[in-house]
């Protein structure tokens, strides 16, 4: 573990991006949707550590809470189409045929479409919320899940241990549960943290297009969208934010491609005792 600089830095980044939401829960230096015109795009301070924004609220504060909003969606939207996508897949897999090519089919239709899109197109007939841009990222993460799972557990389901599991009176069930599952679960674990980086992604663009996170409650998107009129008067409205998004998406993306060299036994390197 402590080989893979990628997995340390992405831990070290997702570390930090979560502490700050962890932290937000029980303390921030300010109320979030606290105002004061009289404070209103001050500089960094003993007061307000990152300083103010337009209205006077404190950056620091609404990054903090930002990171909250934007984990809860990823954690729900990620675990939507982990926990639906799947099952579909290693059933998909087990069962084969017009199954299996259903799936596929399924999953191709969906993926001609961007993120993005498919999600302003679902919050745009479910209307803007938090909640219904979880159910737009949610609903494009369960063929992302489907067709890694499909495809994992049919390199499984051409192992020499499946098929005699079959042989010995193992129903599909049971062969999926005993050796499909163990063997594909560290590539789930990878492709989620790829899907949450996605997800946060997702969000901020949401958010910025009025689609997601509503005012008064802090979103990252939100930030950048309300300081794009503000870039020459005061440059950090939106760069924090964009920062922000940026290391959050970088520290998941580097911590996927490290448990991917950590999990996959194919990518160790051979030591002889």
């Amino acid at each position: 573990m402590f080989r893979h600089p990628n997995f340390l830095i992405g831990a070290l980044l997702t570390g930090i991006l979560c502490l700050a939401a962890l932290v937000s829960l029980v303390w921030t230096p300010h109320a979030f949707d606290t105002m004061s015109i009289a404070e209103r795009m001050q500089g960094p301070s003993a007061a307000h550590w990152l300083g103010t924004d337009q209205f006077g609220r404190d950056i620091a504060t609404r990054l903090m809470v930002g990171a909250r909003n934007s984990i809860s969606v990823g954690v729900v939207a990620v675990g939507i189409g982990l926990a639906v996508g799947a099952p579909l897949g290693m059933y998909a897999a087990a069962r084969g045929g017009w199954v299996d090519d259903l799936v596929a089919r399924g999953a191709d239709v969906v993926f001609a479409f961007p993120a993005i899109v498919s999600a302003i197109l679902i919050t745009a007939i479910l209307g803007p919320g938090a909640v219904n841009a979880i159910i737009a990222i949610g609903i494009f993460n369960i063929p992302v899940f489907a067709r890694v799972a499909r495809g994992a557990s049919l390199q499984v389901w051409g192992m020499e241990y499946a098929r005699a599991g079959l042989a010995i009176g193992k129903t599909g069930f049971g062969v999926t549960r005993d050796h499909v599952l163990p063997n594909i679960s560290s590539v789930l674990i990878v492709q989620a943290t790829i899907q949450f980086a996605v997800a946060i992604l997702a969000e901020a663009a949401l958010a910025y297009l009025g689609l997601g996170t509503q005012p008064p409650a802090p979103s990252w998107g939100r930030m950048l969208f309300d300081a794009q009129t503000l870039m020459t008067i005061d440059p950090k409205l939106a760069i924090l934010p964009g920062l922000a998004i940026a290391l959050a998406v970088l520290g998941l993306n580097l911590l996927g491609d490290g448990l991917r060299d950590i999990l996959d036994p194919r990518l160790r390197p051979e030591r002889l005792g």
